[in-house]
Order: structure tokens, then C-alpha cells, then sequence
């Protein structure tokens, strides 16, 4: 059963309302984490003067710059006419802000979000990350922006076409993605995350991956675990995204109707099988190098937050946090390891 809506003010809530000032991204083109980072640090066991004080800075260092300035309104019947437009984040702010308020938090999300998921590279995934964070709280403000931040941003990638899957092992998606020979000449525009994950999607041999991965009951643990294993071979940047993509696909998928939740898996692993350029065509340990892996001395949890709590990285209370959520869930110690080494707690 979905959570009631937050009704009561709190610093976190207080902290979000100021970040709504902000535009969602800052020069140029970049993701900002800090209305996510706020919750997550105060779950870490932030103190309310340590999320003030992480605000001001990451406010500061990174320039943040208020939202666009209205263009005009987006109408109901016509609401997917600018998708990808960045110029109308306020208006897309605006109207979801207006929609939630409308029909409530699920049932806004069960009437837009459908039409948004193939868009999920928005912003490099950071459009699902503010929603899967405001459904988390069930804040109706933060739903709103997070899904105007997601029409704002949406990104294209080859659509589903129905075809048939070839295999309910993630891994093996990924694989054979590392094979296609149209995915060694891609060439981002930028190094921006979301300018690889556009360059590999306009390669004429990645428009099948879509529909290769086979959507059945396990799926979610098996996304969870291969991005686990990719994040623990690498500790690479781009993989790091899908580890804390996985926890926050989990997050999400509970407010959708569920003949939707499939498509919300599907096109979450098109954008991690777009991204095996970038991370350097990792292969995926075996299950005896996970193991050992998995068995290594490491700090406790506590520990380990507490290091997260310090950090201005936003990467690392990212993964921190995702990675403590997801052992709650799945149980498997090496979430422990690969924070404890994130935060160089550990060799």
C-alpha cells in the first residue's frame, strides 16, 4: 500500500522547498544531485546543521542557476510537444507541479509516467533519480518537479518494437552489447554521461537491444545483482549508475500500474547496455571472484555512513545510500564492500 503523502514540515522539506529555486541542472548540462543528496544525508544521519551546511556548499561550488524563465504554459491535450526541450523546464515544472496537486501522486504518475520512460536517459537517468527520490518521501511538490525535470530533459533512444527477447540474463545483454561493432566507433559529443548515452543510442547496431532482455517476476533482483557485480568489477563512474539506477527503479516501480513496471526495467537497461563504451567493455566477474569478494574484511554500516555524511561528493552518498538500501532488500554483503571501498575505508 503506497505511504500517504508527507503533510508535515521538517528541515529536509525545508531545504527541498529552497532547492526549488534552482533550475535541475547547472552549467553545463549537469545533473544537480543536491535536492536528493538533502534526503539521502538526512537518512545517513546527517545532522540538520551538516545539511545546511552541505546545501550552501554544493549551491556554491557548483553555481546553481534559477530555473529558466516561462515560455508558456503546456496544455494538457499537448502536453508531449516539447519533450526534450530544455528551455521549458518551468513551464514542465509548472504543469506537473499543477497535475500532482490535481489527481494525487500515484495517479499523476500512472497517467504521465508511461510516456516518459522511454525517455529515461533524461539528464543521464537524473530525471528518474528526483522521482524515484520524491516517491520515496511521498512529497507531492518534489513529484511534480521530478517529472517536469524528466519531460524537460527526455532523451530519445531507439523505441521497443515488440520483438521477441533473447535471454532473462542482464549480463548476457550486456555482452553481447559489448559486441556489437557499431558500439567501438561510438563518439560522444561530450564526456557529459548523457552525451554518451545519445551517441551509443544513434549506433545502427544498438536499436535491438530494447527488447532483449526478458521482463519476468525476478527481473528486479537480477538487474540489482548484475549492476552490483559491474559496480564491484569496475568501480567505475558509469556503473556506479547502475547500482543506484536499480534502487531507484525499485523505488518507482510500486507506483505504477504493473502492466507498466516491465517497460520501466526494459529501458532502464537499454540506458546501462548504452553505457559499455564508456565504462570500457567491462566483462562481469565470475560468481568464485564475487564470492571472495563478498567475504573480504570491511567497516560496518555505520561506519561507512558516517564517512558518506562528511563527503561533499555527491557520488559517494549516492552510492552509500543506495547501496545500504539495496542489502535491506537483497541481503548480499557486498553492497557493505563496494561502499566501504568507495569511501576508502578499505583496499
Amino acid at each position: 500500500m503506497a505511504l500517504a503523502p508527507r503533510t508535515e514540515p521538517d528541515a529536509v522539506d525545508e531545504l527541498l522547498v529552497e532547492g526549488r529555486l534552482f533550475s535541475a541542472e547547472f552549467p553545463v548540462l549537469l545533473a544537480s544531485h543536491l535536492p536528493m543528496m538533502i534526503v539521502a544525508l538526512e537518512r545517513l544521519g546527517a545532522s540538520n546543521e551538516r545539511l545546511r551546511q552541505y546545501f550552501d556548499n554544493y549551491r556554491t561550488t557548483n553555481g546553481l542557476v534559477p530555473t529558466p524563465p516561462p515560455v508558456a504554459p503546456i496544455e494538457r491535450e499537448r502536453w508531449t510537444d516539447a519533450l526534450g526541450d530544455r528551455s521549458r523546464e518551468y513551464d514542465y515544472r509548472a504543469f506537473f507541479e499543477a497535475e500532482v496537486r490535481r489527481l494525487g501522486i500515484d495517479t499523476a504518475v500512472q497517467a504521465y509516467l508511461p510516456t516518459l520512460i522511454p525517455g529515461i536517459g533524461a539528464s543521464a537517468m537524473h530525471g528518474m533519480m528526483r522521482t524515484a527520490y520524491a516517491l520515496m518521501r511521498m512529497d507531492p511538490a518534489e513529484t511534480g518537479t521530478a517529472l517536469g525535470y524528466w519531460a524537460a530533459t527526455y532523451l530519445p533512444m531507439p523505441p521497443s518494437t515488440g520483438a521477441a527477447p533473447i535471454t532473462d540474463d542482464p549480463g548476457e545483454v550486456l555482452a553481447r552489447s559489448c559486441a556489437l561493432p557499431d558500439m567501438h566507433h561510438v563518439v560522444p559529443e561530450t564526456d557529459l554521461l548523457w552525451h554518451n548515452i545519445r551517441a551509443a543510442g544513434a549506433a545502427p547496431d544498438f536499436a535491438p537491444v530494447v527488447d532483449w532482455l526478458e521482463i519476468g517476476p525476478d527481473t528486479g533482483r537480477r538487474l540489482a545483482e548484475t549492476s552490483l557485480a559491474l559496480f564491484a568489477a569496475t568501480m567505475d563512474f558509469s556503473s556506479l549508475h547502475a547500482l543506484t539506477g536499480s534502487h531507484w527503479i525499485r523505488l518507482i516501480g510500486p507506483h505504477l500500474a504493473e502492466a507498466d513496471r516491465p517497460a520501466l526495467q526494459r529501458h532502464f537497461w537499454q540506458i546501462i547496455a548504452s553505457l559499455v563504451p564508456k565504462i570500457g567493455f567491462p566483462e562481469l566477474p565470475s560468481a568464485e571472484q564475487l564470492d571472495a569478494w563478498r567475504h573480504l574484511p570491511a567497516p560496518g554500516w555505520p561506519e561507512i555512513a558516517a564517512a558518506a555524511v562528511q563527503s561533499e561528493d555527491e557520488h559517494d552518498i549516492s552510492l552509500v545510500f543506495s547501496a545500504r538500501e539495496e542489502e535491506k532488500v537483497y541481503g548480499d554483503r557486498l553492497y557493505r564492500v563496494v561502499a566501504a571501498r568507495r569511501m576508502g575505508l578499505m583496499d
